[in-house]
């Protein structure tokens, strides 16, 4: 099976679904971009989904390279036989490779690889077959002694036979999989105090303890961790040995009535005791700790997603308040759009006069910047701080409400860089008063300024594979934030980090630009940004909005690719861009039968319209005598007769971005031979065919390519990649 089958039967979708969605991630697409801008392609794949296809993808290749690995290994050892090939072709997790494996693995020195060193493996293959020796065992096995090699007495003899037996028994990956299955089903995972209960006192309730192992929460998994690595627990992995050994025995067939029954008995107990039961405890209480440590990431991420995506209370100057006692209460105005207006220390917990500037100092804030909305911090000296605020509204009568705001992180960002550099004038202290105020303002944009571990979104969360953490938090501060979207032109460079496409360093330029050049009046304009290139473009424009923009389609999740689809969906509904936000449009949208309007636009259908074909698609066609004929009214401009050869002969197109034929900063060569020319030729590509001749042309989106340049379509993708499209559309049609 291919990874897109195995992964269709796995997570329930397509395997065209999948392998749509993997030709995208492969060519560089993010997640949030797929999910938005590419619901087509991917038969309306969300974005777990998504993920979950990446992640699972990558580990299906992880497991076929370390399968092609082990197989060249084994191979060159020379010891590859077709049934093992097959058991390696056929494994499907990690683990039964690396239990294949195992017997081939290069090792350490180990006491049965020094057995075998000393010849005695003849004896070890003895012990296994359990044939009826020719001989007295003592007589077999002075034949293996040799003081040069080692091998002093039978009883040595025996002993290093005896160690291959047990190495050899404990690589097998059948006997492996029969103790893993059983010390799942009925082992216990049991705790002791190792200090006493004063010391220990958070976990004296695992004083004595033990559960079965398929029982155990992930937290109680994750409690017991912490007790273990704090060196207040001793964790153990019980299980009956005489029981496992009984099963081992009947495993092997190991023959009751036989001289070489106590040998091999022995043996299968070292085995186990020394080697197998050892090993697996580890791999099982790894494969706990990782289950308990994803179910707590997930709850994290929940937490976190459900704190990022708090409603903004806009429109309102907010009085953050910082809580503290002996340092006093810090105060920060915020205006509407975030832009500290005044700072102040109250000492509301200090002395009679201390309590009284207090009271001062607030109402100078409030009247003086006309404060509808106080922000009060959660930490130390909250509840004072409150109980003041509540004092001061009925006190003097003041229209305004309060709030508690958890402020976890905000000593974080206050001492960050970033906070430096936003607010250099103030005091370390005083920043965290002012995030605190624009968290009520804009959740996000705020949160997104503070590592997401530092936020505190749950327990254990320092108790975790805090790589795995980073890297799922992080997904999920991308996610709300694209799914949100940015508002270009007050966005920081932390928020737009977050944005699909755009790196580091490229918010920084954006930044820049924006410092440099005034603010961005269109998206296009992005192109301009030093190191924001046509594919990343393509990734970031919908998801970054532009209030004040020229284009008002700039303001919405549209994406530019499909402005033309978004104008003739308008002009079907009656209206013109002008009114693309407002209510009237959704209202209508709502009522408009939908497939029509596909149909009669051709929205989906994949399209490839060359010359001719892209006049065709025009408004209207001039024709020879100079008389106008409407044509299918798809696409803007209309067609004139020039009179003359219009950019005859050979250029090469280069893609501005992703589109159904091409990808983003793909160029291939064309040619173009017509006397007509348009009014609107498109801007999707750009044709070159010198230094000094180029110009901007084409029309493209998902599902369509029109233009005047003639493609060369034979031994290039672009064959492959319209079968697709069509293959794609059939599918998403019935």
């Amino acid at each position: 099976m291919t990874i897109e089958q195995i992964i269709a039967g796995e997570l329930s979708v397509r395997p065209q679904q999948a392998a749509a969605t993997l030709e995208l991630l492969d060519s560089g697409n993010t997640i949030p971009f797929i999910a938005r801008y590419r619901k087509e392609v991917t038969g309306s794949l969300d974005e777990e989904q998504i993920r979950m296809i990446s992640e699972r993808a990558q580990y299906l290749r992880n497991l076929e390279e370390r399968r092609q690995e082990i197989l060249e290994s084994i191979t060159s050892q020379e010891k590859l036989t077709p049934e093992l090939e097959s058991q390696i072709k056929a494994a499907v997790k990690m683990q039964e490779l690396e239990d294949l494996y195992l017997p081939y693995r290069p090792k350490k020195r180990t006491r049965a690889q020094i057995a075998r060193e000393r010849g005695l493996e003849p004896l070890a293959e003895l012990i296994m077959a359990q044939s009826q020796p020719l001989m007295t065992l003592d007589k077999l096995a002075s034949l293996h002694v040799d003081p040069e090699k080692g091998v002093n007495s039978v009883s040595e003899a025996w002993a290093g036979a005896s160690d291959i037996v047990a190495e050899n028994i404990s690589d097998r990956a059948d006997i492996r999989e029969l103790i893993r299955k059983e010390l799942w089903k009925g082992a216990e995972l049991a705790s002791t105090l190792t200090v006493d209960e004063t010391e220990g006192q958070d976990y004296l309730m695992y004083k004595e303890y033990s559960e079965p192992i398929r029982q155990l929460p992930p937290h109680r998994i994750l409690a017991l961790n912490r007790g273990e690595s704090k060196n207040c627990l001793k964790l153990t992995l019980n299980y009956p040995a005489d029981s496992m050994l009984t099963k081992l025995a009947q495993k092997l067939k190991i023959k009751p009535h036989t001289v070489w029954n106590e040998l091999y008995t022995n043996a299968v107990a070292d085995s186990y005791k020394r080697l197998l039961f050892p090993s697996l405890e580890r791999e099982l209480r790894n494969e706990l700790t990782e289950k308990a440590e994803k179910q707590a990431i997930s709850v994290f991420a929940a937490n976190l997603r459900q704190l990022l995506l708090q409603q903004p209370v806009a429109g309102h100057t907010v009085l953050g308040l910082d809580p503290g006692y002996r340092t006093g209460c810090k105060a920060a105005v915020i205006d509407p759009n975030g832009r500290t207006l005044a700072i102040n220390t109250l000492y509301i917990t200090g002395s009679q006069h201390q309590h009284e500037q207090a009271e001062a100092g607030f109402m100078d804030l409030v009247t003086r910047h006309k404060v509808t909305l106080v922000a009060i911090g959660n930490g130390t000296a909250s509840f004072e701080t409150e109980e003041f605020t509540a004092q001061m509204i009925e006190k003097y009568h003041l229209d305004i409400a309060y709030l508690i705001v958890s402020e976890a992180g905000a000593s974080v960002y206050s001492a960050s860089k970033l906070a430096r550099e936003e607010l250099p004038d103030l005091d370390v202290s005083l920043r965290g008063a002012v995030s605190i105020a624009r968290r009520v303002q804009d959740p996000l944009a705020e949160l997104v300024k503070i590592e997401p571990k530092a936020i505190g979104v749950g327990q254990y969360q320092h108790d975790v594979n805090q790589k795995e953490l980073t890297a799922t938090l992080g997904t999920v501060v991308e996610s709300c934030v694209n799914h949100v979207g940015v508002e270009l032109n007050t966005a920081s460079p932390a928020l737009l980090s977050y944005v699909a496409g755009i790196s580091g360093t490229v918010a920084k330029n954006i930044i820049a630009y924006r410092n440099d050049n005034g603010a961005f009046t269109s998206r296009k304009e992005l192109l301009k940004v030093a190191r924001l290139g046509p594919a990343a473009f393509t990734q970031c424009a919908g998801f970054l909005r532009i209030a004040q923009a020229k284009n008002p389609l700039d303001n919405t999740s549209v994406h530019p690719e499909s402005y033309t689809l978004a104008e003739q969906i308008l002009a079907e509904l009656g209206f013109d861009l002008k009114h693309c936000n407002d209510i009237a449009v959704q209202e209508a949208a709502a009522k408009a039968d939908a497939s029509a309007i596909a149909v009669k636009l051709n929205a989906g259908l994949p399209t490839a319209a060359e010359c001719g074909g892209f006049l065709y698609l025009g408004q209207s066609l001039e024709d020879a005598e100079g008389k106008s004929w409407p044509m299918a009214g798809v696409l803007p401009g209309a067609g004139v007769r020039a009179g003359r050869l219009v950019r005859f002969g050979y250029a090469v197109l280069t893609a501005k971005r992703d589109s159904m034929l091409f990808r983003a900063g793909e160029s291939l060569p064309v040619h173009e031979f017509h006397h007509w020319d348009s009014t609107a030729n498109g801007t999707a590509f750009t044709a070159r065919k010198n230094e000094k001749m180029q110009w901007e042309c084409g029309f493209a989106n998902e599902n369509f390519y029109a233009g005047f340049p003639h493609l060369y379509w034979a031994g290039t993708p672009l064959p492959g990649r319209f079968v697709r499209a069509a293959e794609r559309y059939s599918k998403t049609k019935g």
